[in-house]
């Protein structure tokens, strides 16, 4: 079959990956968002809010959540009402990838804060940096299917988001 992520090139991010062993109801009030950035979430967690966020009306003003332009096509933006902490920082503003939430950091360059995580740099060169860690992988076989799930914790630079770090998890599972 192929790879499968939980979230899609998104206004707001798109459920696309149905949760295994998941599917509960998400309540909003249950929201940590800073788990879900540092990876301490597992999928079913992360899938159930993919879904809620993508496909319950007024999700992202329940959350109080403003949509911002990213300047990218891939990452879809958001300022939050409050700032929260992720990494040992503060921030006020998240993206989404296709695979997971990431924070918007200032004040700490790429490299510098892979290293304090124990991320490994994919690439590096001063314009780009992309460094990522596993945090879970996993194989099940189910009724003639292989699921390969893996977190990993990524940290990178964007053109879109010059000065900036990101930094955050993706969710994803792969169905052979």
């Amino acid at each position: 079959m192929g790879r499968m992520r939980g979230l899609g090139r998104c206004r707001p991010p798109r459920f696309v990956l149905a949760a295994r062993g998941g599917g509960q109801e998400f309540a909003p009030a249950s929201l940590d968002l800073p788990a879900l950035i540092e990876c301490r979430a597992d999928v079913p967690t992360y899938n159930d809010f993919a879904l809620w966020l993508s496909s319950a009306p007024g999700a992202v003003e329940t959350l109080g959540w403003k949509e911002v332009a990213s300047g990218n096509p891939f990452l879809s933006q958001y300022e939050l009402p409050a700032k929260i902490r992720v990494f040992n920082r503060e921030t006020g503003s998240i993206v989404f990838t296709a695979a997971g939430p990431m924070a918007v950091l200032d004040g700490v360059a790429a490299p510098e804060l892979a290293e304090e995580l124990n991320v490994m740099a994919v690439f590096s060169t001063p314009q780009k940096f992309l460094g990522e860690k596993v945090v879970v992988h996993s194989t099940e076989e189910s009724e003639g299917l292989t699921f390969s799930t893996d977190v990993k914790l990524n940290v990178s630079t964007v053109e879109s988001h010059p000065g900036k770090t990101l930094a955050g998890c993706s969710y994803t599972l792969e169905i052979k």
